[in-house]
């Protein structure tokens, strides 16, 4: 694997942009991220993940599907069901 050299003083966007890679790489990072508070927050209140792929209606593979952060597959409507599945919501906003 060869590292990528940027120009001196340039953003990680500007880089991104260059590379032609900023849109795939901020999906990801925002799956991951997602991914990682609903976890967060099943193990905080205590929720198994028999337990919230119950609440879900779902299997609990396909529950290890969705906490997976390398998986890209999941759609932005079954984030919101697990978040609303153990009282959370999603806040999406555009900058």
């Amino acid at each position: 694997m060869s590292v990528e050299k940027g120009r001196p003083g340039q953003s990680f966007d500007d880089f991104l942009d260059e590379q032609g890679t900023r849109e795939e790489t901020t999906e990801r990072a925002v799956k991951r991220v997602i991914a990682f508070q609903l976890a967060e927050a099943m193990r905080e209140q205590r929720v198994s993940k028999v337990e919230m792929a119950d609440r879900l209606q779902t299997s609990r593979s396909q529950l290890d599907r969705l906490l997976d952060p390398d998986n890209d597959a999941v759609t932005l409507a079954v984030l919101m069901r697990a978040a609303r599945a153990i009282g959370r919501d999603i806040k999406l906003e555009l900058v």
